[in-house]
C-alpha cells in the first residue's frame, strides 16, 4: 500500500481511515507538533545540513554538547555521533576487527553488525571452539540488545563460560532499546554484570525512538577516540547539527512520551487475552506474530501492522508496534481484534509467549 503522507497513528488512503501500528516511532515524536517546532527552530539556527568533516578547522559545539549528554545518559565514558545507525555499526565493527584476534556474533544478529570475517558464537548449541584457541587472546562479540522477533533483552550468560584469560570486547546494537528501556531510556548495556568483559560498546540508530536521523557509538573512551581517527569517520559528514540540537532540547518531551508509552503498554497488557501466537511483554512496544489469518483479520479492520521479509527472520516479519502517540481508543480497537482472534481459535490457549 502506497501513501502520500507520513503514517502517524492514523493515515488516509482514498478517503478511508487506517490505524497504523507499524514503523519504529516508539515515542511518537516524529509527528508531535512541539517536537517538530523544536526541529524547525534548530534548522533556522544550524541550516538544513552541514557537509563538513568533523575533523575540519571549524568545530560546531553542539556535537560535544549532545555527545556528552548521550554518554551521561548511557552511563559510558564517551560517545560519538555519525550520520546513521548503519554507519555507526560499520565503524564500530571496523575498530573491533582491528583491535581483536577474532570477532564472533550471536545468532540472528542484524546485518549492520556482521563483519565479513565474523564467526558464529554458537555452534551445535555450544561455544565456537575457536574461542578456546590458545593463540586467540582478544575476542570481539557482537549482538542485538533485543534479538529479532524477541521482546526482552538478550541473555548473555553464555559469555561467563569463556575462559577468564580471554579479553572480551562486547558490541551491542541498542537501536531498538535506547530511548525506551532503562529508567531514563539509556538502554540495556550496563544492566549486564559480566566480569570477564573488558570493554562494553553500544551502537544505535537515533531514528527509532528518538525520531532523529543519526547514529551513536558509546562506551570506552579509548575505543570511541579511535573511531574518530578512522578515515571513514574523518571523510564523512557528521550527523545533522540541527538534529543534535533538537535531541538536547527535547529531553522533557522524551521523558513525557516515555511515560505515555508505559501507560499504553500497561493498557494493552491489562486487556489482551494471552495467546501462544503472540510474543509480548508489558515493557516492550511490540507484539510479534506469525499467522496469516491474524494478519488478514487486522487488515480487514483497517489496522495496519508492520509486515515484510526480515534479513534475520526465516520468513515474513509481522509485528504490531505500540507507540506513545496511540490513543486508548486506538489500543482498544487493536486489542479487540487480537482477542477476537484468540476466541476464534480457543484451542490456542496458554501464555507461553506472553510475559508480564
Amino acid at each position: 500500500m502506497q501513501v502520500n503522507e507520513i503514517p502517524n497513528r492514523v493515515f488516509y488512503k482514498d478517503g478511508e481511515e487506517f490505524l497504523y501500528f507499524g514503523g519504529t516511532n516508539y515515542l511518537g515524536v516524529t509527528t508531535l507538533p512541539e517536537f517538530q517546532n523544536m526541529l524547525l527552530a534548530a534548522f533556522q539556527k544550524w541550516g538544513t545540513s552541514y557537509g563538513s568533516s568533523r575533523s575540519a578547522n571549524i568545530q560546531l559545539d553542539i556535537y560535544d554538547i549532545a555527545e556528552n549528554l548521550l554518554a551521561q545518559q548511557m552511563q559510558t565514558e564517551a560517545a560519538v555521533t555519525v550520520s546513521s545507525g548503519m554507519l555507526a555499526g560499520k565503524l564500530a565493527l571496523e575498530q573491533l576487527h582491528h583491535t581483536t584476534d577474532l570477532v564472533f556474533h550471536f545468532p540472528n544478529t542484524h546485518p549492520a553488525l556482521l563483519h565479513p570475517f565474523s564467526l558464529p558464537l554458537i555452534q551445535n548449541g555450544k561455544l565456537n571452539p575457536f574461542i578456546f584457541d590458545p593463540t586467540v587472546s582478544k575476542i570481539g562479540i557482537v549482538a542485538d540488545a533485543i534479538p529479532s522477533l524477541e521482546v526482552t533483552p538478550i541473555n548473555l550468560d553464555i559469555l561467563k563460560s569463556i575462559p577468564s584469560d580471554k579479553e572480551i570486547t562486547l558490541l551491542l546494537d541498542e537501536s531498538h532499546s535506547i530511548g525506551i528501556l532503562g529508567n531514563q531510556g539509556q538502554g540495556v548495556l550496563n544492566q549486564y554484570e559480566l566480569p570477564n568483559v573488558y570493554c562494553k560498546i553500544s551502537i544505535a540508530s537515533l531514528g527509532k525512538a528518538m525520531g532523529l536521523s543519526g547514529g551513536i557509538i558509546s562506551g570506552n573512551s579509548q575505543f570511541v577516540n579511535q573511531i574518530k581517527k578512522q578515515q571513514n569517520f574523518i571523510g564523512a559528514s557528521g550527523m545533522n547539527p540541527a538534529f543534535l540540537e533538537t535531541f538536547v532540547n527535547a529531553q522533557t518531551i522524551y521523558q513525557t512520551q516515555r511515560q505515555q508509552l508505559k501507560n499504553n503498554l500497561n493498557y494493552v497488557s491489562t486487556n489482551l487475552i494471552p495467546n501462544t501466537c503472540f510474543t509480548f511483554t508489558n515493557s516492550y512496544p511490540a507484539i510479534y506474530f506469525d499467522n496469516d489469518e491474524l494478519l488478514q483479520l487486522l487488515l480487514d479492520n483497517n489496522i495496519i501492522p508492520t509486515s515484510f521479509p526480515y534479513p534475520t527472520a526465516s520468513g515474513k516479519l509481522s509485528r504490531i508496534v505500540i507507540s506513545a502517540h496511540h490513543s486508548e481508543t486506538d489500543l482498544e480497537k487493536m486489542v479487540q481484534q487480537l482477542n477476537i482472534f484468540t476466541q476464534m481459535n480457543s484451542g490456542l490457549d496458554g501464555d507461553m509467549r506472553f510475559n508480564l
